[in-house]
C-alpha cells in the first residue's frame, strides 16, 4: 500500500518540479536547470509549497481518473460515464494552470448527458500529446494483475481517446498504464518496452472492434510503433539482449534530451521518454527535462515520479519535496484505495 500512495504523491512531485519551469517561462535545457538546482543546494533543500510549486493540470486530471476508478461501478460503460462527468467537472478547475490544449478541446466534445455516446469523441488531428499519458497511470494500478490485461487495454484506450482521440495520444495512455502494471508486477525495467510492443497489436484489435476512426488512426499508429522500435534498437534492447541496454558513456542531461530532439513537432508527446536513467539514485535523475517546453517537463516528471514511487517508495526522497505538496492528502487517499480495490478484486 505504501508504494501505491508514494506513486500518486511522487507523480505530483514530478509534475510540480517540471511545471515550475513552465510557470517561470523558463524553457532552458536540462543541463542549465540541473546547474540551477545545484546552485541552490540540490533537491534536499527544496520545499514544494503549493503557492510556489503548484501541480499542473496533469495531476488534477490524474486525480479525476483515480476518483472515477475507485467508485463502485457495475460495468466498464458505467466507469466511462463517470470518467466523462469528472473530466468535464475538472476542466473548470484548470483555469490558470495553462492546461494541455488537447485536453481542453477533448473535454468540450464529451457528452455527460448522452447515456449511450457520452465518451465518444471525434478523431482529432491535433489530439496527440502527453495529457492522455499522465491521466492514465492510475489505471495500471487498478488493473495491474496479468489476468486483467484486457481490461487495462480497453480502459486505458477509452480513457485516452476521451480527450486525445489520436493514436499518439491514447496509445500513450496504454503505455503508461502498462508500465505502471509492469512496475507493480516486478517485471525487469529493461523488458517494459519490448513487452509493450507485444500488447500494441491487441490494442489495435480492440480499436477495430469498436469500429471507430480506424482509417484516420492507421498512419499515426505506425508512427507510434516506429518511434518505439527505433528507441529499442538504439538501446540494443532485443529478445537476445534484454538485460543489457546500451547507453552512451557520458549519459548526462544533454545526452538524454537527444532522445526526443528529432521528434516531429506535430506528434510531440508520442515518443519514448527515458524516465529511468543509467544511474538513478535520486528522483531528479529519473527524468530528463525536455527542451521543447515546461509543459512537457511536467508530464515527464509526473510519469517518472509515479514509476519511481512504485519501484522505490518514499524512503530516499527528501521530505521537503512532498510534505507540503498540493493535494498530498487526497493523493495518498487515492493511492490507498487503488491498492485496496486492486487486491480485493477477483
Amino acid at each position: 500500500m505504501d508504494k501505491f500512495k508514494a506513486a500518486l504523491v511522487l507523480a505530483g512531485v514530478g509534475d510540480a518540479l517540471g511545471y515550475r519551469n513552465f510557470s517561470r517561462e523558463n524553457n532552458a535545457l536540462g543541463a542549465k536547470i540541473q546547474q540551477e538546482l545545484k546552485e541552490i543546494g540540490g533537491l534536499e533543500n527544496l520545499v514544494l509549497s503549493p503557492d510556489k510549486w503548484p501541480v499542473s493540470d496533469n495531476t488534477l486530471m490524474h486525480m479525476a481518473t483515480a476518483e472515477a476508478v475507485i467508485t463502485d461501478y457495475w460495468c466498464l460503460e458505467d466507469l466511462y460515464r463517470e470518467l466523462v462527468k469528472r473530466y468535464v467537472d475538472a476542466v473548470d478547475k484548470l483555469s490558470g494552470r495553462r492546461p494541455d490544449p488537447a485536453t481542453i478541446e477533448g473535454c468540450r466534445e464529451l457528452k455527460p448527458d448522452n447515456y449511450l455516446l457520452a465518451w465518444h469523441t471525434p478523431f482529432n488531428e491535433k489530439g496527440s500529446g502527453f495529457g492522455a499519458s499522465t491521466k492514465a497511470m492510475c489505471l495500471g494500478m487498478r488493473y495491474w494483475k496479468p489476468e486483467r490485461l484486457e481490461s487495462l487495454i480497453e480502459v486505458s484506450i477509452e480513457c485516452g481517446r476521451m480527450t486525445h482521440n489520436h493514436p499518439t495520444g491514447f496509445l500513450g495512455s496504454l503505455c503508461t498504464a502498462l508500465f505502471v502494471a509492469y512496475a507493480i508486477q516486478g517485471k525487469p525495467l529493461v523488458q517494459w518496452g519490448r513487452e509493450m510492443m507485444k500488447v500494441v497489436p491487441m490494442a489495435e484489435e480492440y480499436c477495430k472492434k469498436t469500429i471507430r476512426h480506424m482509417a484516420e488512426y492507421q498512419e499515426h499508429w505506425f508512427y507510434f510503433e516506429a518511434k518505439w522500435q527505433f528507441y529499442l534498437e538504439e538501446r540494443e534492447i532485443n529478445e537476445e539482449n534484454q538485460n543489457k541496454p546500451v547507453f552512451p558513456d557520458n549519459y548526462d542531461a544533454e545526452e538524454r534530451e537527444k532522445v526526443t530532439a528529432t521528434s516531429d513537432s506535430a506528434q510531440k508527446g508520442s515518443e519514448p521518454r527515458e524516465v529511468f536513467s543509467k544511474r538513478h539514485t535520486s528522483i531528479f535523475q529519473l527524468f530528463p527535462v525536455p527542451k521543447q517546453s515546461g509543459r512537457e517537463s511536467a508530464a515527464t516528471g509526473s510519469i517518472a515520479g509515479c514509476l519511481y514511487g512504485l519501484v522505490y517508495g518514499l524512503s530516499k526522497v527528501p521530505k521537503g519535496l512532498y510534505q507540503d505538496l498540493e493535494q498530498r492528502e487526497r493523493l495518498e487517499y487515492l493511492g490507498e484505495n487503488l491498492y485496496r480495490l486492486s487486491m480485493e478484486e477477483k
